[in-house]
């Protein structure tokens, strides 16, 4: 792919969430390098490993041998995602940040769809799942979770659930994350929407997992992320919203289809 002179004046920070992620991290950094180097000459890549427990250490240690630039931050004991996502936002420096989890679900080179749809009007570029490929028991919960969610918050964003984000980090400048856990990533979109901030949807891929399990939604976490979910609605009712919204107050529309 050749880069445009728009797309090289673009800045990139990407940051892979790791939590015994061995069997799939290596590739996705590897990945997230090449997809950069094809969009802008000013880049960064970031892991945030998240306490694992697997050899996932030793596979980055051994990646830093081939990319010496590449950032690690270590957390000493499982945290969290809520943690691991505002490491990752503290650690990006440069104009656009773009994370997805470190299992391999999505394919990182479709950053370059996120990355050409943003325009400097838009604030956030957002993946959402054509088709989810889950076992059929994560399906279920999950779009009980999506319509549930979408009732009690009035989301506008398509897909809530979906890691796969491009966002300009100066519309993160006012966004303070306090969640620890997954519901983090209602409480990210949820702030950024009622920032003002302008929110695309594109239709990006999602495959199986290959490797690892799933540290969200399993039935022993259930109750604790109903909790979360209730505190969270309390907190967000404190949280105004910025007058700077979108013209006509309706949701974005989806730019790219499929």
């Amino acid at each position: 792919m050749s880069k445009s002179k728009n797309n090289i004046d673009k800045s990139l920070s990407i940051f892979l969430p790791c939590y015994n992620d061995a069997g799939t991290i290596g590739s996705l950094v590897i990945s997230a390098y090449e997809v950069a180097k094809s969009l802008t000459d000013d880049f960064e890549v970031i892991v945030i490993d998240d306490g694992s427990d697997d050899n996932s250490k030793d596979v980055l240690n051994s990646l830093l041998k081939i990319y010496q630039d590449l950032k690690i931050v270590y957390h000493e004991t499982n945290q969290g995602y809520g943690s691991v996502l505002k490491s990752g936002f503290k650690n990006s420096s440069k104009e656009l940040i773009f994370y997805t989890d470190g299992d391999g679900q999505y394919d990182v080179y479709e950053i370059k769809i996120l990355f050409n749809v943003m325009q400097e009007d838009i604030d956030v570029v957002n993946g959402y799942k054509i088709e989810r490929n889950d076992p059929m028991h994560r399906k279920i919960i999950g779009k009980i979770y999506l319509f549930s969610m979408r009732i009690l918050f009035r989301f506008k964003t398509r897909d809530v659930d979906c890691d796969f984000r491009l966002i300009r980090a100066s519309a993160m400048k006012n966004i303070d994350l306090k969640h620890e856990s997954g519901v983090v990533c209602l409480e990210l979109v949820k702030k950024l929407e009622k920032s003002g901030a302008k929110i695309i949807d594109v239709p990006v891929n999602h495959y199986f997992r290959t490797y690892g399990k799933s540290q969200i939604f399993n039935f022993k976490r259930l109750f604790i992320i109903i909790i979360n979910i209730f505190i969270l609605f309390v907190d967000l009712i404190k949280v105004p919203n910025d007058p700077k919204n979108a013209p006509d107050g309706k949701s974005n529309p989806s730019l790219l289809k499929r």
